[in-house]
């Protein structure tokens, strides 16, 4: 694996450096990997905009900084706006699709989106939104191991809420699986 530079934009209450420390530590701690995170966030708690930065390699990390993010997952409309200009040209962008609307996609630019709000919600938790988009980056990207995935969710969320959390990441991974056979079979 060579060096994938990573950002993860949102709404402050929507998960996103919990999403990023999931990521992060399925890479290092379950799937034997290098990575660092660097978050980012207003000084309102909730609904300011911030973001989790990830490097992950196969190598020591020098630099934890990302500087082009290789890929993009936004959960809200400004993250997109803030952070695309600043995507890679051949990059993967990973967007919750009825919070987020994109325009004048760069060639290049390869683009996935899942409802992870309603597939949330229909767990009966808006609140696993992250989650869900976990196990949509998981399966889209395809960077760490599923199972390594898996123990980092049971392993970074609150007690007692384990098993709807997997069941949250479950519904992201299968819908991002499923959207990948079916792209495969159109090229």
């Amino acid at each position: 694996m060579k060096t994938v530079e990573i950002k993860i934009g949102g709404l402050g209450g929507q998960g996103v450096i919990l999403a990023g420390m999931i990521i992060g530590k399925a890479a290092t701690i379950y799937d034997n990997k290098h990575a660092t995170l660097i978050q980012s966030f207003g000084p309102e708690a909730r609904g300011s905009a911030c973001s989790a930065q990830l490097i992950i390699s196969d190598n020591k990390i020098l630099y934890p900084y990302v500087t082009k993010p290789d890929i993009l997952m936004v959960m809200s409309q400004e993250a997109f706006t803030k952070f695309y200009p600043e995507m890679n040209e051949n990059g993967t962008l990973l967007i919750e699709d009825e919070l987020v609307k994109v325009n004048n996609l760069k060639p290049g630019i390869k683009l996935y989106g899942i409802s992870a709000t309603r597939l949330a919600e229909e767990l009966g938790r808006r609140l696993f939104l992250n989650i869900v988009m976990v196990g949509f980056f998981a399966a889209v990207t395809n960077l760490v191991s599923a199972d390594a995935f898996r123990k980092a969710v049971a392993d970074s969320v609150p007690k007692g809420t384990e098993s709807m959390n997997l069941q949250a990441f479950e519904k992201g991974y299968a819908y991002g699986q499923k959207l990948i056979a079916e792209t495969a079979k159109v090229t």
